[in-house]
């Protein structure tokens, strides 16, 4: 579903990405990973529109989308979130879901003194589907908090149901399990994992718990320094020499020998 080839992101002499090239296949859940200051984020702004590439191109299927500005690619199904919510903390939850579709009639205000009875009619279908959103996440209790209310988990979760407000083809989660209880999380993996068998969203996810990405992630990939450094199933990943030194700082033969000296 996305292809990125040889990406560059360059800020003056910093390399965020120095010639990353990825592949999510369609149905997937990908999961990307990699020590801070791997490029992963960067790379996550660069497939959405938030940054132009210095170099390298993107597609979404055989179609070129780089550079595209994040609004265009909304409509095509691509969406991103990110490490720290982006509620409207003084609407309620349900509203923060009925306002994510775009194009609606409301909008413009020459419409809401002639066209109310078309607005009334979008608003109680997008109240519907919101209220299905809800309790797909099972926060239907919380339909009526202020969004600004609820813990960093419920929002994690809010954000996630935004996406369930469109058609969406694609989810880039950025760090979706930051600052998140284990009860919590485990409900986030449930609704990843029902939104991709039950209705076919794809997903690629940074994270940094391991335990997160091996439950949920095949294919992982791992970053470091701007570059692709491993490809392959989780427990592959987790093993490999090259990902623990990145990681580390230190290969396993090394740390084999520090953990023996410690003895």
């Amino acid at each position: 579903m996305i292809r990125v080839e040889n990406l560059h992101k360059h800020f003056g002499g910093f390399r965020a990405c120095d010639g990353a090239s990825i592949e999510i296949a369609e149905g997937s859940i990908t999961g990307l990973i990699g020590p801070n200051g791997a490029g992963k984020s960067t790379l996550f702004n660069v497939i959405a529109g938030v940054l132009p590439p210095t170099s390298g191109r993107v597609f979404m299927g055989e179609e070129e989308i780089t550079g595209l500005p994040p609004h265009e690619l909304f409509h095509k199904g691509l969406l991103r979130t990110f490490q720290i919510a982006h509620e409207f903390s003084s609407m309620t939850v349900r509203e923060n879901l009925m306002m994510v579709p775009g194009g609606q009639t409301g909008e413009t205000l020459w419409n809401t003194w002639v066209k109310r009875a078309q607005i009334a009619e979008e608003e109680a279908k997008l109240r519907d589907k919101a209220e299905e959103v809800l309790e797909f996440l099972t926060i239907d209790h919380l339909a009526d908090e202020k969004a600004g209310n609820l813990s960093g988990g419920q929002k994690k979760l809010l954000e996630l149901g935004r996406t369930m407000m469109v058609d969406a083809k694609i989810v880039f989660l950025d760090e979706v399990g930051a600052g998140v209880n284990r009860t919590l999380l485990r409900t986030i993996g449930d609704a990843i994992i029902r939104l991709n068998e039950e209705r076919g969203y794809t997903f690629c996810l940074i994270e940094h718990d391991m335990d997160f990405i091996g439950r949920l992630c095949d294919p992982v990939i791992c970053m470091a320094e701007g570059k692709v450094l491993a490809v392959g199933k989780a427990q592959e990943i987790m093993s490999n020499e090259r990902v623990i030194e990145a990681y580390l700082g230190t290969g396993l033969k090394n740390r084999a020998k520090t953990e023996a000296t410690a003895e």
